[in-house]
């Protein structure tokens, strides 16, 4: 078992390396380092090349968060803790990726596959709050934010009810604090007014 566990978080962490985004901005001639927030996430995909573009990346990242987890808990079953390990190596993996330097982007959709692969109800939860938040804002950083917390509660309350095991519930916390961590730069700028909108007059 530890071998399999072992060999699950390094096909988490490789799957979560590959850096999709950047490929579909690639693949219209867009480095997306050198534009928008420089920010290899989706995100900076819609800045630089569109919505449609975004939204072919958004799946992708939110894929390889989802697979490696998905075989993990559904496929080969093992506990909700290695689970957790697993798609917390996707995560890394989108975060440091191997193929890209260790620069890579914020995680906020690839940590929204690894939920779909043991809550669905969450993920498809969170869709619903991100777009709603960024509707009303036009930021995507602020509906991440906010998206993370609702969920985190949601959790917590499933949890509470037995509907969603507490160690699940626990890693949407730790999700929460790592989102505001890797947006401290943008939460900085929304403090000054110069955070970068998407679909804004700003």
């Amino acid at each position: 078992m530890v071998w399999t566990t072992l060999g699950l978080m390094l096909m988490a962490y490789v799957i979560g390396s590959i850096p999709f985004s950047f490929m579909v901005a690639k693949a219209k001639g867009i480095d997306l380092r050198k534009v928008g927030s420089g920010n290899t996430g989706a995100s900076n995909v819609w800045r630089a090349a569109g919505f449609k573009h975004f939204v072919v990346a958004l799946i992708l990242d939110i894929f390889k968060g989802w697979l490696p987890t998905f075989i993990a808990h559904s496929v080969v079953g093992v506990a909700a803790i290695t689970t957790i390990g697993v798609g917390l190596f996707a995560v890394l993996g989108h975060v440091y990726p191997i193929f890209m330097r260790f620069k890579g982007g914020k995680a906020v959709a690839t940590t929204g596959g690894v939920i779909l692969g043991f809550a669905p109800i969450l993920t498809i939860t969170a869709a619903v709050v991100w777009t709603i938040v960024y509707k009303l804002s036009r930021y995507p950083s602020v509906a991440s934010m906010v998206d993370v917390v609702v969920i985190a509660v949601l959790g917590t309350v499933m949890a509470y009810f037995d509907r969603l095991d507490p160690i699940f519930a626990a890693f949407i916390w730790v999700a929460v604090i790592y989102v505001f961590y890797l947006h401290r730069a943008n939460i900085q700028r929304l403090l000054k007014g110069q955070e970068i909108g998407i679909g804004s007059k700003n």
